[in-house]
């Protein structure tokens, strides 16, 4: 079973979809992929590095909320949720 409070509600269905189906921005895509390339090498000045850490930060927190609206998706068609 799913805790209700794991659950994104109000969202329809074509909202959940679109969230789950979520990407970082290209541009910061593009920037966060510059950055991991050059820090593979120790290239990275500490604001770069302040910078890639909040960038890494902002995608865990884009994959939690996709996740979410999975789980949401799947319980709406499930009907399983634990109070």
């Amino acid at each position: 079973m799913v805790s209700s409070n794991e659950l994104l509600s109000g969202m329809s269905p074509d909202e959940l979809e679109a969230l789950a189906d979520s990407k970082l921005a290209p541009a910061s895509q593009t920037r966060l992929d510059d950055l991991l390339e050059r820090n593979s090498s120790g290239g990275l000045t500490a604001d770069e590095s302040g910078e890639l850490d909040r960038l890494i930060g902002q995608v865990d927190q884009l994959t939690i909320l996709k996740a979410r609206a999975r789980l949401t998706l799947s319980t709406q068609q499930t009907g399983a949720v634990a109070q």
